[in-house]
């Protein structure tokens, strides 16, 4: 058997799925591209006939090092999220939930030191959401 085919097996066996994915350098992480680009030349994946996973439930974690909302300095930086959520939801069908995790680098990267309170707060928000969202995905698939 080969890799797409072993891969395109693990996901369409899943009740629910789960992607963690860090940006790097404002980019989607090379590992999930790689993924994506292995996965999507299984047969069953050809997005000429109706998705496979269409109507799965899946949650989407993203980390960020800075932060990219709308109003910061680097708003639209973020370069990954939004092709991930055209693959995930768009292409694939799934029912994605996001969480981004923002200034996960703040206490690692002295420039940051000025956002130590939004960075609690946001990593506290980002975690009830993530908390909400496994429970969701616990309870629908016992």
């Amino acid at each position: 058997m080969n890799v797409a085919a072993e891969l395109a097996d693990e996901l369409i066996a899943a009740d629910a799925l789960l992607f963690a994915v860090p940006l790097y350098n404002f980019g989607v992480s090379q590992h999930f591209k790689t993924w994506v680009d292995t996965v999507i030349t299984d047969p069953r994946f050809d997005p000429t006939i109706a998705p496979v996973l269409a109507g799965r439930p899946a949650v989407l974690v993203s980390v960020q090092g800075g932060n990219y909302a709308a109003g910061t300095p680097r708003e639209g930086w973020d370069h990954a999220t939004g092709w991930m959520r055209r693959i995930l939801a768009d292409v694939w069908k799934l029912e994605l939930e996001v969480v981004e995790t923002a200034f996960t680098l703040v206490g690692e990267n002295p420039a940051l030191d000025e956002f130590t309170d939004l960075a609690a707060t946001l990593r506290s928000e980002a975690e009830q959401l993530a908390r909400k969202h496994g429970q969701a995905l616990g309870a629908a698939h016992v």
